[in-house]
């Protein structure tokens, strides 16, 4: 099996990029990373730590220096941040380096899923479903320059995984070279 190129999975908090990432990895045979536990290895700190201590754009700049060096490792599956595709240069590089996917969920669904954590800096003040909202409007564009958009629901994650391979075995950037 050969995955010819990373792929990085983009968008919202909730969407599912670390649990889709670790199985579309584990199917694959490849690493698989998450942009912000790289960060908060580099840094010793939790990503709300932080964004508290120093502020989201020196959180931004962390996440970008740390993406641009996972994305000169070898093919892999790359979970990233949910504001991570949002910055131009981060955005470049993952064009160059990696086949991008926006992983698309309905706003009830996200907010069904960042309310069993309470680890989402962007969404401490204020109205959640509010935040959840207005960053969508302001994300949703740029996700949209993926390569690939792909629709998530309720629905188990292997189910995703499954188009997501569809999906690159169709654009050439995975060979299953066991399947007959």
């Amino acid at each position: 099996m050969t995955l010819h190129r990373t792929v990085a999975l983009v968008g919202m908090m909730g969407a599912g990029k670390t649990s889709i990432g670790r199985r579309l990895a584990a199917r694959l045979d490849v690493p698989f990373r998450d942009a912000d536990h790289e960060i908060e290895a580099a840094a010793g700190l939790t990503v709300a730590e932080i964004f508290e201590r120093f502020g989201e754009p020196d959180f931004r700049d962390g996440e970008r220096k740390v993406i641009a060096r996972l994305l000169e490792e070898p093919p892999h599956v790359l979970a990233t941040g949910g504001g991570a595709f949002m910055d131009e240069t981060t955005r470049a590089a993952m064009a160059k380096s990696a086949f991008t996917i926006w992983l698309k969920a309905p706003v009830g669904l996200l907010l069904a899923r960042v309310k069993k954590r309470e680890t989402r800096p962007l969404l401490k003040e204020g109205d959640m479903r509010a935040t959840m909202e207005r960053l969508l409007a302001l994300r949703e564009p740029v996700y949209a320059t993926a390569g690939m958009v792909l629709e998530t629901a309720d629905e188990p994650h292997g189910a995703a995984v499954d188009r997501i391979i569809v999906a690159l075995k169709e654009r050439g950037l995975y060979e299953d070279i066991c399947a007959s």
